[in-house]
């Protein structure tokens, strides 16, 4: 935690908030936080570090436990205080529960190991946290209360027993805290986790703060200096003296009934940023297209998108790629002359094609949409918003592959001064940024000067010139 640089303050119906104790500046961190617990899901336990949550290939298995995996015995050795209970529990068990039963007992092995205190970098003990479980819903009760029953199960802490009504509220208080944890590209969920100081900013659906998750390093020779996971949070703008700090606690792509109804069901309250209740970019996430087609055709068009989206996303997970070609084709005909480029169905449609196509290797075409994609978001998120910095990195790498390497260029330096400030420098996207701006830049150079080489080129008939212009662009 930056000592001076904010405080806690009573933020009226929010509940508990912080502030700015002085003024902060575009990009600044104001603190960083290693996790109180992390874990990695089930589903990608053998594909993620469970030390460093990195996406990695040829991962090194625990020998006891046989679930958790690490990038190498440096990672594992980092990870042994907190899987060492966790690894004996696995094995008494003969299986892994579910992360969430997972993530539950870590934080309970911490707690213990703490004593129940706060360290001195936290604002606020972690099972202090708001739990919300009078507000849940009977189904979501019926859960919890299942995860409890096999918690119970697979608890092994020897003498240190806690009654069930409060691991349901160490469950309901994960519900309502946790965050999700992404690979090292930013692609991806890999994980969840519990910071406690992170847990009490409060939400905005045009924040002035964003949340990275830094994957630390453990590859200096001295283990001394190993750095471990953490998140860090980043100014998105200069933030005044007392002005309080927020975060997105969903992505802002979604009319704001949608944002306020995930807020409602997930976090339990109701949202009155600005953005909601002036409705902010509502009219342009549901544009019809300029030629003003009919109220029914508008109508009609967006349910067979939402249906096809449905379709899409199924496709995905069967990795079919021909069918998600194919179905987005097909919604963006029927989309063409009827839905606005800035249209949340449009803009799906947008960002999933140019991947598919990517894939298929068919980079002109796939450059020609995420064009489109990147045109759509700057108009509605925030010109600092990490997912906009995602989407021009996407665009950029699929100009530069389709030989536009000027035009791919331009969005990968704009892809990285988004980057610098939400992630910093030392980000492994950042970084990769940061090198595909270097070679675009000399790809650039050296066109250039091929170019005036072949201006300086004897005469020859013009067709023959278009040619080898044709085989130089080729082969570059």
């Amino acid at each position: 935690m930056t000592a001076g640089i904010m405080e806690l303050f009573d933020a009226g119906k929010k509940g508990r908030g912080l502030r700015a104790k002085k003024e902060i500046n575009t990009g600044e961190v104001l603190f960083a936080e290693p996790s109180y617990a992390a874990v990695v899901f089930n589903s990608l336990a053998s594909q993620v570090c469970h030390s460093c949550f990195r996406r990695q290939a040829n991962l090194h298995r625990c020998a006891q436990c046989r679930f958790a995996h690490y990038c190498d015995r440096t990672c594992q050795t980092a990870c042994w205080e907190d899987h060492k209970q966790e690894c004996a529990a696995i094995r008494k068990l003969g299986t892994a529960p579910n992360e969430n039963i997972r993530l539950a007992a870590r934080l309970l092995w911490r707690r213990n190991k703490d004593q129940g205190l706060a360290s001195d970098s936290q604002l606020v003990a972690a099972d202090q946290l708001q739990d919300h479980i009078k507000d849940l819903p009977e189904d979501e009760l019926k859960k919890l209360a299942t995860d409890v029953k096999n918690f119970l199960r697979y608890w092994s802490c020897g003498t240190k027993q806690h009654p069930a009504e409060y691991i349901s509220h160490i469950f309901g208080l994960i519900k309502s805290n946790g965050l999700t944890l992404p690979d090292q590209r930013g692609l991806q969920s890999a994980g969840l986790g519990l910071f406690p100081n992170l847990s009490l900013i409060n939400h905005d659906c045009w924040p002035n703060c964003t949340v990275a998750l830094n994957h630390g390093n453990q590859s200096a020779v001295s283990s001394t200096l190993h750095s471990p996971l953490r998140i860090e949070l980043r100014a998105l703008g200069k933030i005044s003296e007392g002005e309080e700090l927020t975060i997105s606690y969903v992505d802002f792509l979604n009319v704001s009934a949608d944002r306020q109804k995930q807020l409602k069901e997930r976090f339990h309250f109701d949202c009155s940023c600005d953005h909601c209740s002036q409705h902010i970019s509502d009219d342009l996430m549901a544009a019809a297209a300029e030629g003003k087609p009919s109220a029914d055709v508008v109508k009609e068009v967006t349910a067979f998108s939402k249906e096809t989206l449905e379709k899409v996303e199924k496709a995905r997970k069967d990795g079919d790629h021909s069918q998600v070609l194919k179905l987005c084709q097909e919604c963006l005909e029927k989309q063409e002359n009827v839905l606005a480029d800035t249209h949340l169905y449009k803009l799906r449609v947008l960002s999933v094609l140019p991947e598919v196509l990517s894939y298929l290797r068919r980079f002109a075409e796939a450059a020609e949409y995420a064009g489109k994609m990147v045109e759509g978001y700057t108009k509605l998120y925030h010109p600092n918003n990490a997912q906009l910095g995602l989407a021009l990195m996407r665009a950029g790498v699929a100009h530069w592959h389709a030989g536009l390497v000027e035009v791919g260029h331009k969005m990968i330096c704009k892809a990285y001064r988004i980057m610098m400030v939400t992630h910093g420098p030392n980000h492994s996207i950042t970084k990769d940024l940061e090198s595909m701006r270097s070679q675009t830049e000399v790809e650039l150079k050296v066109l250039k000067e091929n170019v005036l080489d072949m201006k300086n080129l004897p005469m020859t008939s013009s067709s023959s010139a278009d040619e080898n212009m044709k085989d130089f662009l080729r082969k570059q």
